[in-house]
């Protein structure tokens, strides 16, 4: 099946926010070091782009958590394939997603992570599905709200393809 990529938000877009939600948690951790925990393997475009942008001290993590597998929906399963390498207790921790679509993956991790200590515990994600949410989750930075359509580039992928676009896409098949 032939697809194509739709340009949704331009790069120009996605760096102008990225800009904004990054002075805002500058400002929301004053004073405070946080801890950002990077959601493998899409958010690891949007994490480096944000953590250049705060001006708080900064350390980081990574972990990887699998719902979708080479699907386009998630199958609801949450699998987490790397866990984190530091203890989060007593830190200021700040999740960092690529996107928030039906709030599963990321409702399990919340609560997971939250088990382990730490003094404080939110959530950044540069895309959210609002209309495809089917368990609550609290977005604290939210980069764009966008409609339910498979989107692709800045760490997102369809088939391991598309991540390294510079602007956030729709993939359309044909």
């Amino acid at each position: 099946m032939a697809q194509h990529v739709r340009v949704l938000l331009t790069e120009e877009e996605v760096d102008a926010r990225i800009k904004a939600i990054g002075e805002q948690i500058s400002k929301d951790y004053a004073g405070k070091k946080i801890h950002l925990v990077c959601v493998l393997k899409g958010g690891s475009f949007f994490m480096c782009e944000l953590a250049k942008r705060i001006t708080v001290p900064v350390s980081l993590d990574f972990m990887s958590v699998s719902s979708y597998g080479n699907d386009t929906k998630s199958s609801g399963v949450v699998k987490i394939v790397k866990d984190l390498d530091e203890p989060l207790q007593d830190k200021e921790v700040l999740i960092v997603e690529d996107i928030v679509d039906s709030g599963r993956t990321l409702s399990y991790l919340m609560e997971m992570l939250k088990d382990r200590g730490p003094k404080s515990l939110r959530l950044c994600t540069l895309l959210d599905k609002p209309d495809r949410r089917v368990t609550d989750v609290k977005v604290d930075y939210t980069g764009f709200e966008i409609p339910d359509e498979f989107v692709v580039g800045y760490g997102l992928d369809y088939e391991q393809e598309y991540r390294n676009l510079p602007y956030i896409g729709v993939v359309e098949f044909d």
